[in-house]
């Protein structure tokens, strides 16, 4: 019976291999002395980690049937057809093996995941029926040998790699892509993923449609092929997979990939797309995975998803796709994974969405999404959640989470939303990682379950407006490595004892909160956090360090803003073992470095300013980049070897010191500085030349308000990178420099209150980056014609050549073409609204450029220069001839003064225009005329001087005007009217004839006279009244006070 069971069965296997298809049938056969012999060979000849091989390391000579042994593979006939020895650490020997070569039988070698780094050997070109070939990712370099192309058996060949050799990348160049694959005609599946195909150009897809017919499988990953993609393409009428990711294709995408039937899976992620998607893409009835994503040109609107759709994966993330997401969005039921994040997506999240029962992965981060959050409740298999960074809206329920016991991952960061927490969040059982930062949730956090058993290791609720007492709850999570708090009302006392339960914790952030840091029993035995990599405590009211000398991990340590007094510690400077990188002591009550100093080695960022520190610099670590040591109590010199420790710094600022001695030279051996800081300190000498020299990487140049003297260096080189240069308050002479004119980023330019002796700088009139001009207090001297185009000036917002020489008329044209004072009245500036200068464009820091302005006759220093705030200050001149009409062009102008001139003629009508104007002054000219009633609208007007002028006429009587005081008005003898005591109607006809026409009395209406006599009797008593109150100095003065505040409020919002 055995014998007949055994006989028929050697019939049976033949048939299961044909009716089977498949090429392969693993069997276990006798094994050839000869195919045993090969292997062998073959084992002997490759080096590789016997202790990691998995394969190879059991070939055994002892063991007599080898078509058992791991990796190999035998026919009936004891042949050899199959041979995987993927991922076995094989470094070398491939290039020799002969034995590999000499196995004629072989259909099937898997190579992959190894560690040749070496050309692909031409014996594989005598293996002539192999059917698969994976040679992928095993470290093959350089070009692909011709020889491969005799494999006309090939149905499936993989060359590809991940992390192509950028010595030595795998290649097709010689032969090309055409000719390598011109007698494939069997090949259906292609991977090329990393081979440099550039040779091939534009021709690759009629080269495949040419000879690779039956092609299922098209996988170009970062090939370097470039567009169009050509309509050859569509003649391969199979492909069902299409991966080209990773090109710079340039082009549109094909109508015609719609009608590739069998599609399921379409990869043209990072391709440089451009243009329109073709909609109906969409629509093909079996794909499965469409990725798009980081095709930043690429846009469309998602159009309407048909019934029982089978897409499975979505990606349009970093495209230009907008409008809103349809609701028909549930009808894609096999939906596991939706990402687009970094879109242009806008209107609400479709509450439809609750129907995809097989979401697993949502990202909508960085939209435009409006609304609530819709529920996820039937999205059981739903692990990460991210609709970050939108305008996202409502309150969070316990509804919104409930049932969601896969979630591992939620970030709700960047949105308006509101209303209180729900503790459940905070007991999801699989929950991980937690953001909710940035938005405006209120209220205290309740204690929640199960925290000892919780999986939470990130926590974020910082910048919301969260109060009451930090849960206790918080303080059992075991698992919990950041926990950031910062930015909101939370208070309380929190002792380091408490802390030092989260014994795993890398990061915690507790900033700006109503909290006290009770460090009084810390020490190092006590502060315990052995992972702690970063900590925050920026105004937590610390009175004193806390022990941080056990922190070997620690790189980033901030404690700003509190009330630690007395030295620094010399223990801070081997925290992290000398690795800590970020150290933030600003804002405290600090004296002095306790010696011996010795900054730590690996210091980045430096910030000490705002404290009392005197004595010496300490001298900054080689390592740093960021210097601050501004607003502190240092007065003595600069070191002269300043700049050799100072070799990587990009920021470096002693300002608000009482430095002393020269600008050592050895600064301008700094390469990367882009922000330097000398201002408000007693520094004395010369500009060192070089310093200007180096300003094609310098970005900001603050020397102001020292003891410089001499002419300011004219070297600023083709190319110069100046966006802020600050030499005001000093005493420099001669000339503006004229190579000035090669700094053409420059935005900010002060040189007030110097000696300088020049003309109107017209060389700078076609700078189209220059938005602050300050030239005051100087000896420049001339007209300001210049050879004006349209384009002079034209950004150019606050403008201050007061107290000079200048003289000649006002150019209208100049006034014309200011247009960076002309913004629109529904200007909205995006990201931050103030001139800066950004100097790491990965981080938070920035230079923010100051400027001194005189308004009502009082210097104030805006802090930050608003983008929206418009200035023009003439006073102090010799200007002559009429103020031009088109001052009244400027509509977004908030201070003009011209007083102390020579101007005369009518105050022009137009300025009423100005409606955002604050502070007026035009006393102290031959001003003639009456005061425009136009300016009776300026209700944003809280300054207004026009005295000592030759105006007439009867003062507007208007809310706005009666708010100014008599001095506003005064020198004017032909002036009437309040506040002024000189009543118009004292002079008889001539007082009628300045009342409006429906005051000028009827002699037929005594009852008229009557109420008039009346009401000209209360204007005038209660004028008195007020004019007695203002001219009491308390009453002036709490007046003035306030007028400043407005005005000062005004200019920094």
């Amino acid at each position: 019976m055995m014998t007949t069971l055994n006989f028929i069965w050697l019939f049976l296997i033949p048939l299961f291999q044909i009716l089977s298809g498949n090429d392969i049938f693993l069997v276990s056969s006798q094994c050839l002395d000869d195919q045993k012999s090969l292997l062998l060979q073959l084992k002997g000849s490759l080096l590789y980690n016997s202790t990691l091989s998995n394969k190879l390391a059991k070939w055994n000579q002892k063991t007599s049937e080898c078509c058992n042994w791991d990796g190999v593979t035998c026919d009936l006939s004891g042949h050899v057809i199959a041979l995987e020895l993927d991922d076995e650490t094989i470094s070398s020997g491939i290039e020799n093996a002969s034995a590999l070569f000499s196995l004629q039988y072989l259909e099937r070698l898997n190579l992959a995941y190894n560690k040749f780094n070496v050309s692909m050997p031409i014996g594989i070109g005598n293996l002539t029926n192999l059917k698969y070939l994976n040679l992928s990712n095993a470290g093959f370099v350089g070009q692909i040998p011709m020889m491969l192309s005799r494999l006309t058996r090939l149905v499936t060949l993989d060359l590809s790699t991940l992390f192509p050799d950028f010595d030595q990348p795998l290649k097709l160049e010689n032969p090309n892509l055409s000719h390598f694959i011109e007698n494939s005609t069997e090949l259906r599946e292609l991977y090329l993923d990393g081979v440099d195909l550039s040779a091939q150009r534009t021709e690759w897809c009629q080269s495949l449609s040419s000879f690779l017919p039956n092609l299922t499988v098209l996988s170009l990953r970062d090939c370097r092929i470039s567009g169009p993609i050509h309509e050859s393409l569509s003649k391969l009428h199979f492909l069902s997979f299409i991966h080209l990711c990773q090109n710079n294709l340039s082009t549109t995408v094909p109508e015609y990939f719609a009608n590739f039937s069998s599609m399921t899976t379409l990869n043209l992620a990072s391709c440089n797309l451009q243009g329109t998607f073709p909609e109906r893409i969409f629509q093909v009835s079996v794909l499965e995975s469409l990725d798009l994503s980081t095709n930043e040109l690429l846009r469309v609107s998602i159009p309407i998803f048909l019934q029982n759709g089978s897409l499975r994966r979505l990606s349009l993330s970093d495209t230009n796709f907008s409008g809103s997401l349809p609701e028909s969005i549930s009808n894609l039921q096999n939906l596991s994974s939706l990402e687009l994040s970094n879109c242009f997506f806008s209107g609400p999240i479709p509450s439809t969405m609750a129907n995809l029962t097989n979401l697993v992965y949502l990202d909508f981060s960085f939209n435009n999404f409006t609304g609530s959050i819709p529920y996820f409740r039937q999205s059981k298999k739903l692990t990460y959640l991210d609709l970050s960074h939108n305008g996202l809206t409502g309150l969070l329920s316990r509804a919104h989470f409930e049932g969601l016991s896969e979630l591992v991952y939620i970030n709700l960061g960047d949105n308006s939303l509101n209303g209180t927490l729900p503790a459940y969040i905070f007991e999801l059982p699989s929950l991980q990682q937690l953001f909710l930062n940035s938005n405006q949730f209120v209220g205290q956090v309740d204690e929640f379950r199960n925290a000892s058993s919780s999986l939470l290791d990130i926590i974020d609720l910082s910048n919301n407006h969260l109060n009451g007492s930090i849960p206790k709850s918080t303080f059992e999570i075991g698992r919990l490595k950041v926990l950031s708090l910062s930015s909101n009302f939370f208070r309380g006392i929190v002792p380091l004892s408490l802390i030092g339960r989260l014994s795993n914790l890398s990061r915690l952030e507790l900033s700006y909160n109503n909290l006290t840091v009770d460090t009084s029993s810390s020490n190092s035995a006590s502060f315990t956090f052995p992972q702690l990599n970063i900590l925050k405590l920026a105004s937590c009211r610390l009175q004193k360090f806390p022990d941080l000398k056990n922190q070997s991990r620690m790189i980033h340590l901030d404690l700003s803003d509190n009330q630690i007094r007395g030295a620094i510690p010399n223990w801070i400077w081997g925290i992290g073992g000398q690795g800590l990188a970020h150290l933030n002591l600003s804002f405290n009550q600090l004296e002095y470095v306790e010696q011996p100093y010795n900054a730590a080695s690996n210091l980045v960022v430096f910030d000490l300013h705002s404290n009392r520190i005197k004595g010496d610099l300490p001298t900054p670590p080689s390592s740093a980049i960021y210097v601050d040591y501004s607003s502190n109590n240092l007065n003595n010199s600069i070191p002269l070897d300043i700049g050799n420790s100072l070799a990587l710094a990009s920021f470096f600022s002693v300002a608000n010191n009482s430095i002393t001695g020269i600008i050592p030279e050895s600064i301008c051996n700094v390469s990367f500085l882009l922000v330097l800081d000398f201002s408000n300190n007693a520094l004395s000498g010369t500009i060192p030349r070089c310093l200007l020299n180096n300003s094609m990487t310098l970005g900001v140049l603050n020397l102001g308000n020292n003891r410089l003297h001499g002419v300011i260096p004219d070297s600023f080189p083709i190319g110069c990178a100046l966006k802020t240069l600050d030499l005001s308050r000093n005493t420099f002479e001669g000339k503006l420099p004229k190579s000035l004119v090669n700094c053409t980023l420059l935005e900010v330019l002060n040189v007030g209150n110097n000696n300088l002796f020049d003309r109107f700088p017209c060389m700078l009139r076609n700078s189209t980056s220059l938005k602050v001009l300050v030239l005051r207090s100087n000896k420049f001297n001339g007209n300001l014609t210049c050879n004006i185009t349209r384009n002079s000036w034209k950004n150019l917002q606050i403008i201050d050549i007061a107290s000079n020489n200048f003289t000649g008329m006002l150019n209208a044209e100049c006034f014309s073409n200011w247009r960076g004072m002309m913004v629109a009245d529904d200007y909205v500036e995006t990201g931050r609204n103030h001139i800066q200068y950004k100097f790491f464009q990965l981080s938070n820091l920035y230079y923010q450029d100051t400027v001194t302005l005189t308004i009502k006759g009082m210097e104030l220093e805006l802090e930050k220069i608003l983008r929206v705030f418009t200035s023009i200050d003439f006073s102090s001149n010799r200007f002559q001839g009429m103020i031009p009409d088109t001052v009244g062009h400027l509509s977004s102008l908030y201070v003009l003064n011209l007083s102390h001139n020579a101007l005369e003629g009518p105050i022009p009508k137009s300025i009423g225009k100005l409606q955002m104007l604050e502070s007026l002054d035009l006393s102290q000219n031959h001003l003639s005329g009456e005061i425009p009633s136009e300016l009776a609208s300026l209700t944003f007007l809280a300054a207004l001087n026009l005295s000592f002028n030759k105006l007439f006429g009867k003062i507007p009587l208007t809310n706005q005007f009666q708010t100014f005081s008599a001095d506003s008005f005064e020198g004017n003898s032909g002036l009437c009217g309040f506040p002024l005591n000189n009543n118009c109607e004292s002079n008889g006809s001539e007082s009628l004839s300045l009342l409006p026409p429906t005051l000028v009395p009827d002699s037929d209406s005594d009852d008229e006279w009557k109420f008039i006599f009346a009401a000209v009797g209360y204007v005038v008593g209660a004028a008195n009244t007020i004019s007695l109150l203002w001219f009491y100095k308390p009453v002036k003065k709490w007046f003035d006070k306030h007028t400043e505040k407005c005005l000062l409020w005004f200019s920094r919002k």
